[in-house]
């Protein structure tokens, strides 16, 4: 544990720079006791550190002092070249820059370990699109992301109820989600999502973009896909599902699936009672026909009738048919 602790608060200092040992132990969970004795350790060991005292001071490395790539245990090497999956890469226009890193970081690797992280190009391959789609075509994603790197502002013509409308946004950051890519960028003070397949004519201004310091885009997503699930699902079914029933909530989506299981309340033959988030009456019927015999419906009466209704129409066409 120490001697990874040390190799951590070294590449730490390596790659931000100085840091306070406040910092440093709030990074680790330890004491600032712990953490200049973690000090003391590396400078005996020969490493150029130093610390520099004041308000702003902290412990630094010597100018121009860099470490090998040394000290990588083989499933964290192969974790890094997992990272470097082709697909996405290739749709942001970094499928040589990845090749060129994963060629780098081989060479860098001890020899008993190069065979090892190479297994992962050759056995994992990453396929967004979801299966009977093909993957949608991109042709704004690179524009958008030259942006994003280069944090300059961004204007493009956006589609959205059929019509264009023009739009000037400081890009905060992509999504890959379920095939599809998503960017997620301010607006004066406003954040807000917008989906790259809908994004026309995209052109880099020169406008410098300041991206706010604390904004966290993994936080941001989570909490923003969650709003979004709760805002669609305006209303609520209550229902009776078979086990089978309750399996099959997998075809109905995470977010009603996992609603099901907080509000399952055991019933008789080993059913369960529980309500389902509905986006409105018409879509709850037809999604909830996708459980077949394995669910009933018990509210509300506007559903429960639309169920009925819609299986006398399927009745009613289906005994015409064989006459």
């Amino acid at each position: 544990m120490l001697a990874s602790r040390l190799l951590s608060i070294l590449m730490l200092l390596q790659t931000r720079g100085r840091m306070s040992a406040a910092a440093l132990a709030a990074e680790f969970e330890v004491s600032v006791r712990t953490i200049h004795r973690d000090i003391d350790q590396l400078s005996a060991a020969g490493i150029p550190v130093y610390a520099d005292r004041g308000r702003s001071g902290g412990f630094a490395l010597m100018d121009g002092y860099r470490t090998k790539l040394t000290g990588l245990t083989e499933p964290e090497a192969e974790a890094l070249f997992l990272t470097g999956l082709p697909g996405p890469a290739a749709e942001l226009g970094l499928a040589d820059a990845v090749a060129a890193a994963r060629l780098k970081l081989t060479a860098a690797l001890p020899p008993h370990m190069q065979p090892s992280a190479e297994r992962i190009a050759q056995r994992f391959h990453l396929d967004p699109a979801g299966w009977f789609h093909a993957a949608n075509p991109q042709p704004s994603l690179q524009t958008v992301a030259r942006a994003l790197w280069s944090e300059r502002m961004l204007s493009f013509q956006y589609r959205s109820d059929g019509a264009l409308r023009p739009r000037k946004l400081g890009p905060l950051g992509l999504v890959l989600k379920g095939g599809a890519w998503y960017l997620v960028a301010q607006a004066a003070k406003a954040i807000r999502t917008y989906r790259v397949a809908n994004i026309h004519d995209p052109e880099i201004l020169d406008e410098k973009f300041a991206r706010p310091k604390n904004f966290d885009l993994a936080a941001h997503w989570e909490k923003s896909a969650r709003d979004y699930e709760r805002g669609v699902y305006k209303g609520e079914a209550e229902v009776r599902l078979s086990p089978k029933g309750m399996e099959w909530l997998e075809l109905l989506g995470p977010y009603v699936r996992d609603a099901a299981r907080e509000t399952a309340k055991p019933d008789r033959d080993g059913w369960v009672r529980c309500t389902l988030p509905i986006e409105s009456v018409t879509h709850g019927a037809h999604e909830l026909l996708r459980l077949r015999e394995e669910v009933e419906v018990l509210g509300p009466r506007e559903l429960r009738k639309a169920m009925v209704d819609a299986l006398a129409s399927l009745t009613r066409h289906h005994r015409g048919r064989n006459g």
